[in-house]
């Protein structure tokens, strides 16, 4: 494999014509959790997208997750097996054991989404293979673990694992995101690959904005996502911008210390908590506000936000890995260096610049294709089969 970096600008080229040519017919996948689960998010999204294209184009496609609890252990998704067994960390021991016996049926290739805890598919596995890796979980171990179990994690994802994968290409979404695997996890650059993401068609704009500005912030209400950070930063932008909004999309541990921290900010009237709601649902709230908002400490991409902006909506992000990628700060929305910028960002955007951003939003969110961003992924993991 060499050092190229596929990237949104690459033409992906014909993905039927690749599976054609590939010895390559049956893939299985080893993946953290399901799409359905209540906690999934990007990662399994980027999944389900990329694999339903790989069948359409002839492969046959195998995914082992944990279990989703009260949903069937196995479905068939867009022409996809989906086998949901195990509990939330046993899916790893246990998913590595039924590869091993062959209890999925045999397979040409493998693929590994690394998501925090790998699979280290290269200590067992034979075959073609690779592993898809969002991005370095260091900020966000101590947020979801106590600080034992996260220096536990963290030891295990930077410095025990990456070596396992010194011949095993790694894909990720974002130049950003690559530079830190590579700096945080020591992975060699000439075997991390940028594939980015793409952008579901439903995304686009359509009817009109809400009459008070509408800001949204999309996603799990977890820790990590310091929606806490995003509640504040909006109560002070709040004090500028007459009868500007809230929408907090998604549910999660932390909805209830966000609620008390909406009214302890004088808000709660001016926030709405909306939970899980539907694609269509999404397209709508993205139409009908001036602004898509994200706080995360952590992201391999953001997903939200490129959504946003085929709605015409711009974004107003921290400047981390990922958002860099998603947000072309100045174009498509604004990047905050610290916290304390935020306020400020999302006055500036939901007001004077905001025709602009919004404008520059759209222009920007052409460039995202699921069809190519499949096809790349399965231009890689053919590369690794052996020249006949």
């Amino acid at each position: 494999m060499g050092d190229d970096r596929i990237t949104g600008d690459r033409p992906g080229g014909d993905l039927g014509s690749l599976v054609d040519g590939s010895d390559i017919r049956r893939v299985h996948v080893l993946a953290w959790r399901d799409v359905d689960d209540t906690e999934a998010g990007g990662s399994e999204l980027h999944l389900r997208e990329v694999t339903r294209r790989w069948v359409a184009a002839g492969l046959e496609v195998c995914v082992r997750t944990s279990e989703v609890p009260g949903e069937p252990t196995t479905v068939v998704r867009d022409g996809v097996e989906v086998v949901r067994r195990s509990g939330r960390y046993k899916v790893f021991p246990q998913g590595i054991l039924a590869e091993i016996f062959g209890r999925h049926g045999r397979r040409d290739a493998l693929v590994e989404v690394w998501n925090g805890v790998p699979f280290l598919t290269p200590l067992w596995a034979r075959g073609p293979r690779m592993a898809i890796q969002h991005h370095d979980h260091a900020d966000m171990w101590p947020l979801v673990l106590s600080p034992g179990l996260a220096r536990l994690g963290s030891l295990l994802e930077r410095r025990l694992a990456p070596p396992c994968y010194r011949s095993t290409p790694v894909v990720t979404l974002s130049t950003s995101s690559r530079a830190g695997l590579i700096e945080g996890l020591g992975h060699r650059p000439d075997g991390v690959y940028v594939v980015e993401p793409g952008i579901h068609p439903r995304f686009s704009p359509a009817g009109r904005r809400d009459t008070e500005p509408l800001v949204v912030s999309v996603g799990r209400l977890t820790a990590s996502k310091r929606v806490d950070v995003l509640i504040r930063a909006f109560a002070e932008a709040r004090d500028r911008v007459e009868g500007l909004r809230l929408e907090v999309i998604g549910d999660g541990p932390e909805e209830s210390s966000l609620r008390r921290l909406a009214a302890d900010r004088g808000v709660a009237d001016a926030v709405a908590f909306r939970g899980r709601i539907s694609d269509d649902d999404l397209v709508e709230a993205y139409r009908r506000a001036r602004l898509v908002a994200s706080a995360s400490v952590s992201e391999g991409w953001g997903m939200t936000l490129t959504e946003g902006a085929a709605c015409g909506t711009p974004a107003v992000a921290t400047d981390i890995a990922g958002h860099r990628d998603a947000v072309d700060d100045g174009r498509s929305g604004l990047l905050a260096s610290e916290d304390s910028a935020l306020p400020g960002l999302i006055v500036e955007a939901a007001g004077p610049r905001w025709d602009q951003l919004s404008a520059g939003a759209l222009t920007f969110a052409t460039r995202f294709d699921w069809d190519r961003t499949a096809t790349e992924a399965f231009r890689i993991l053919d590369g690794t089969v052996p020249s006949r």
